[in-house]
């Protein structure tokens, strides 16, 4: 059996896992990563690959700008191109009622230097042509883009094991226990011994909570995404809509992305599917929204596993009950974006115990009852 010691042991391969390998082995740390399948094929590889900041929960706006300014770089840190495109991100409103809402969302947003453009229904069709009649507005953030999903992650672990770290793919992690000094991890024909413990399993980090005594109400979020057939290149911008009933892109090579909705999928078997039903209507509100798309083919579909919480923020922090334990899962659909800040976080986390991006709001314990109950009756007390 193969024993190994390193300063941190990270269990997931998806972006959060693999941009954390990168960041500790630059700070000078020894770092295996395991993952039970390949890096990057779970939710950092079945996502639309929007890079986006708007339509952010105010208390994500910090880590959204931290890795806004990394998105731009991220093919010479990587020393790959991950096809990361600048060209905008543009959330339609389609009543008055929406239109107050990317007001009132561009207004949170100045306030962390996140400066959006809020467009006339009319300019929008002056300037987009390609957009739809029946559109009352838009909020264009011109720093925001895409990428290909299923390039990012796996170019994190290259770069990872370029720079001396242990990447083991198809390495499921079966147990971990902490000794009072260090963790103990086993998987198959293997022990570590590792200072810190990362979890960034996505949908299988329950798990690793249950090791420690820990737990959250994490569900499974199963992503419906489909592509269409090339045509010629005319979405000059990534799309989105208020309430998030729709989002597509187009790439260069003329293939539009969509998705929007739930697919099928089931962790205990590892498995997920497209649903035909969801892709139909999906597809249907994408071209009311661009008339242009009506009469494409899809010609391929697609799902995923993903974490997911009742608030539809993360949880991102150290344990409440293990030391040196550090949990970055849960990012509901919305974590491809953070991805290159949360690395630099949890080697934040890992090197001095505090992040100097905020990260209070995605701890553990706003699940704890007992604090909720605690913190509703301070509320109706005072």
């Amino acid at each position: 059996m193969d024993k190994i010691s390193v300063d941190v042991a990270i269990v997931g391969g998806g972006i959060m896992g693999c941009s954390a390998a990168l960041a500790l082995r630059k700070a000078g740390l020894t770092v295996a990563l395991f993952d039970k399948g390949l890096c990057g094929a779970q939710a950092s590889g079945v996502n639309a690959g929007g890079v986006r900041q708007q339509g952010r929960h105010v208390t994500e706006m910090p880590m959204t700008r931290r890795a806004a300014k990394i998105w731009p770089r991220l093919h010479e840190i990587l020393g790959e191109d991950i096809e990361f495109r600048q060209v905008g991100h543009m959330r339609l409103a389609r009543s008055e009622a929406d239109v107050e809402m990317l007001e009132k969302h561009a207004a949170m947003a100045r306030e962390h230097d996140l400066h959006l453009q809020l467009l006339s229904g009319k300019v929008v069709q002056e300037m987009f042509p390609w957009v739809g009649r029946k559109i009352a507005g838009a909020s264009l953030a011109v720093e925001d883009g895409h990428a290909n999903p299923r390039l990012v992650a796996p170019a994190f672990a290259r770069a990872a094991r370029a720079h001396g770290a242990d990447i083991r793919e198809f390495t499921p992690v079966e147990s971990a226990q902490w000794t009072g000094q260090h963790f103990e991890i086993e998987a198959p024909d293997l022990q570590v011994k590792a200072r810190h413990l990362v979890n960034a399993a996505g949908a299988w980090a329950g798990k690793f909570l249950s090791l420690f005594g820990e737990s959250a109400p994490l569900t499974l979020r199963t992503p419906n995404l489909f592509v269409t057939e090339p045509v010629s290149y005319f979405m000059t911008k990534s799309i989105a809509v208020c309430g998030g009933a729709v989002y597509f892109r187009q790439v260069e090579r003329g293939n539009v992305v969509l998705g929007g909705g739930p697919g099928w999928g089931d962790l205990t078997i590892e498995r997920a599917r497209n649903r035909a039903d969801t892709t139909l209507g999906q597809f249907q509100r994408a071209a009311e929204l661009v008339p242009e798309l009506e009469g494409l083919q899809i010609i391929r579909s697609w799902s995923g596993l993903e974490g997911d919480l009742p608030d539809k923020l993360p949880i991102v922090g150290m344990s409440r009950t293990t030391p040196n334990l550090i949990h970055a899962f849960g990012f509901c659909g919305h974590g491809f974006q953070l991805g290159p800040a949360m690395g630099e976080i949890i080697c934040e986390l890992v090197c001095e115990g505090r992040s100097q991006t905020p990260i209070d709001a995605f701890c553990i314990s706003r699940f704890d009852t007992q604090a909720v109950e605690q913190k509703r009756t301070a509320g109706a007390t005072h």
